[in-house]
């Protein structure tokens, strides 16, 4: 990445002290210091030491980030139509906000690595802006164009934002962290939805037909413009100094030329990965049967805010529950790996299971354009209402889990910040990819069964083809060598407290320490 690399000043030397525990035996406890500095002093959060170039302190600036922007963007989408009645000019503006975010993704692992993630996380930050904005100047004037122009620039944008954020969840933490990182970044950022969609639920709740109210745009038009400010606010990748005194692997001299020579490096030095592209095709695609066929066709406009709340309310509890498990220290990773994976398959098929049985009786899309088409209140409870909305929160539920074990996969074959730059690239490209054919597949007005068919199959054919990547290549811990490989840096460069044992960023190989054995705190 084209952040600096080291600070201005060095740090000064490991402390060490000898400690003896209940057994007898000694150990010599390494204190790693910090440089000086504002960015490195330290302070106390709920008794957890936080500095500023920490990498929990960076990955909430990053949450916070996504908590304004994406997760505006996930409240408007969640109404359906983006809050409006007619969902062509949403359908439109997904399928160019897909198309060039899958083609923007693909490289932008290799512009961040350039670029820096403060840089490409900020200017990612503000497409979001735009598109907000173009759904207040619709409810005035019906400027399709406008609508569909700011969607493909947020394509171009999202794609960097996403792929620092990749970055950053996935290599700034050790390895026995990176599952809580990930669900700490899912809370946040759902939060952000969670919130954005009380904006219409209150500015609508009397309101039963037609579009959202120029009060919800104005809200959401607000806080994306604060992330994308925001968002300079992070610190240079090569300032950050994890507890262990570690730092995140990178190259030191980039350029456009290594960069994307390392794009390809990635599928070439591991090209078993591309098993897991179908997984990453899928991962975005039910939500154009979600908020379009399902909340945006059959419920009325409060209901549908409504139920946008709960759903992303219901990932916040998938992403703890999902990213606590996949930390789990009881196991080995490999292990945790496939009992991840069974649950992915029990899940699949018993969420979606559920989903269509309730879609088998619902009214089709011929059916409910058509004019004095009753649709469902909240009012209507019992079967009608209690039920489906159980089945959207299961749906925002399987989601968190989905995503997060994703994100999980990628950071156990890498802890290597240029090579995580780059699979979040091919992740969020190809998962744009998805969303962009299934938004099409709306926009062609497509059967509402034959959207839930198509994206049931898609996610149980992808679980398939990713099996042998999960069952056999997820390692206990990746060797601190193995990573270097894709950097022109040594374990000088980037080793902490433990040197070059090799284990700073990997404290699943650290067992027992004991009898003068180096411990890290």
């Amino acid at each position: 990445m084209a952040d600096e690399k080291q600070p201005a000043v060095a740090p000064a030397a490991d402390t060490t002290r000898e400690v003896t525990s209940k057994d007898g035996s000694h150990e010599e406890i390494i204190t790693p210091t910090r440089p000086p500095g504002w960015m490195y002093k330290g302070f106390k959060v709920f008794g957890h030491e936080l500095w500023y170039a920490s990498p929990l302190f960076q990955l909430l600036l990053v949450s916070l980030v996504c908590f304004m922007c994406p997760g505006m963007y996930n409240a408007l989408s969640g109404l359906g139509g983006g809050g409006q009645v007619d969902h062509k000019a949403q359908d439109d503006a997904s399928t160019a906000l897909y198309s060039t975010f899958a083609v923007v993704a693909f490289f932008s692992g290799s512009i961040a690595n350039k670029l820096g993630v403060r840089l490409t996380l900020s200017f990612g930050g503000l497409g979001y802006v735009i598109y907000i904005a173009s759904f207040l100047s619709y409810n005035h004037n019906q400027n399709h164009g406008f609508v569909v122009f700011a969607g493909a620039l947020l394509g171009v944008c999202a794609g960097l934002l996403w792929t620092a954020q990749g970055t950053i969840m996935m290599s700034y933490p050790t390895e026995d962290m990176k599952g809580r990182y990930i669900s700490w970044f899912w809370i946040i950022f759902n939060l952000g939805a969670v919130i954005g969609s009380l904006i219409p639920l209150g500015q609508n709740i009397n309101k039963v037909a037609g579009p959202v109210t120029d009060g919800t745009y104005v809200g959401f038009l607000v806080l994306t413009l604060i992330g994308a400010v925001l968002a300079l606010m992070l610190c240079d990748v090569g300032k950050v100094q994890r507890e262990d005194g570690s730092k995140v692997i990178m190259m030191k001299n980039p350029s456009w030329i290594t960069e994307f020579k390392g794009l390809f490096e990635t599928i070439t030095s591991a090209p078993w990965v591309v098993l897991l592209f179908p997984m990453f095709f899928a991962s975005n695609t039910f939500y154009t049967y979600q908020s379009n066929d399902m909340n945006g066709s059959q419920f009325n406009t409060r209901t549908r805010a409504l139920n946008n709340t709960l759903y992303w309310l219901a990932q916040i509890f998938g992403a703890i529950i999902v990213g606590y498990a996949l930390d789990f220290a009881g196991a080995r990773r490999s292990i945790r790996a496939k009992g991840s994976f069974v649950g992915l398959i029990v899940l699949t098929f018993a969420i979606w299971g559920g989903g269509y049985a309730w879609q088998k009786d619902q009214a089709t899309r011929e059916e409910t354009a058509e004019k004095g088409f009753v649709t469902v209140d909240w009012t209507d409870g019992g079967k009608k209402y209690i039920g489906p909305m159980f089945l959207y929160m299961f749906y925002g539920f399987y989601d968190a889990a989905w995503q997060t074990c994703i994100y999980w996969y990628m950071g156990a074959l890498s802890n290597s910040g240029r090579k995580a730059a780059n699979l979040a690239g091919f992740y969020k490209g190809i998962q744009s990819a998805g969303a962009a054919v299934f938004w099409r597949l709306d926009g062609l007005k497509k059967p509402f069964n034959t959207m839930f068919g198509a994206t049931w199959g898609l996610l149980g054919g992808a679980l398939l083809i990713a099996a042998p990547v999960i069952w056999m290549k997820i390692q206990d811990t990746v060797p601190l060598e193995e990573d270097l490989r894709f950097s022109d840096e040594t374990v000088a460069d980037v080793a902490g407290a433990q040197g070059a044992a090799g284990q700073a960023t990997h404290p699943e190989a650290v067992v027992g320490a004991k009898d003068g054995a180096k411990e890290v705190v």
